[in-house]
């Protein structure tokens, strides 16, 4: 298992403590998510990179339809570079709820075929221009998204609602397993851990552990690092999920996970 950790810069000093000590607990990659509410992630993870030397720097996930394929080869180019390579292009068609963001910016929201051919347009332009090219791990939901990533992605983060079940998820990985004769890997997001959760999750979608329990949810593990990672090990085995994300709340309740994994 690979594990991934979303932070948020809080200030350049932090910021500087904050990636460095992701990077000596393990953690495999940076992640930071590309909403006009939050930091640019292009930039901050130009300022991780000049701070590490082995951790992975990855936006989770640039929304297509906030920069043309151009900008979005530029920038690329430029963190490959600062970084000695180590840049994943994480990229989707952006959030359902994105496209006032779009607008502020200036750019097209398009139909959703229209992003999706966006999203095409983007990454074959930054395999095409940039050296070395860098893994494409796109986000993805709906059959119509999987399909595409399944052509176009070398890794999937299966963008699974909170209460997703691990029905739910083997039926994901069904559809990307139909259309490609590639052996593709998946990410999966972190929903919870025991009895926390996210306070995105709780104060603003009020989901909590009772009710995701209850669900079935395939993101929320158990706090038993033991039983959490017997889970996780299961999950890579049988779909080939073998990388997770874990949200910078929870870190502190995860880290015994994350040891019992690491051993």
């Amino acid at each position: 298992m690979r594990f991934g950790i979303v932070l948020m810069p809080r200030s350049g000093a932090e910021w500087t403590q904050a990636v460095t000590g992701a990077q000596a607990q393990g953690y495999r990659t940076l992640m930071l998510p590309d909403t006009l509410y939050t930091p640019s992630p292009l930039i901050a993870l130009a300022a991780a990179a000049a701070v590490t030397e082995n951790l992975r720097l990855r936006p989770n996930v640039l929304a297509a339809p906030f920069r043309s394929a151009a900008t979005t080869v530029r920038e690329t180019a430029a963190l490959q570079l600062l970084s000695d390579g180590r840049f994943e292009l994480g990229i989707g068609t952006g959030r359902p709820d994105a496209r006032t963001e779009a607008e502020r910016l200036g750019m097209p929201w398009g139909s959703a075929g229209e992003r999706r051919n966006q999203l095409i347009d983007t990454i074959t332009s930054v395999r095409a221009q940039v050296d070395p090219s860098p893994p494409v791990v796109i986000a993805a939901s709906g059959p119509r998204m999987l399909t595409t990533a399944a052509r176009y992605a070398d890794r999937i983060l299966l963008a699974a609602a909170p209460d997703a079940t691990e029905d739910d998820l083997a039926e994901m990985v069904g559809v990307v397993t139909a259309h490609t004769d590639r052996e593709i890997r998946f990410t999966l997001q972190l929903v919870g851990i025991g009895d926390r959760l996210p306070s995105w999750l709780s104060t603003r979608l009020g989901h909590t552990p009772e009710k995701l329990r209850a669900a079935g949810a395939a993101g929320l593990l158990p706090s038993d690092p033991q039983a959490a990672v017997k889970i996780l090990e299961s999950r890579s085995e049988r779909y080939g999920i073998d990388e997770l994300i874990v949200p910078g709340e929870l870190a502190t309740a995860f880290a015994p996970v994350l040891e019992r994994a690491r051993q």
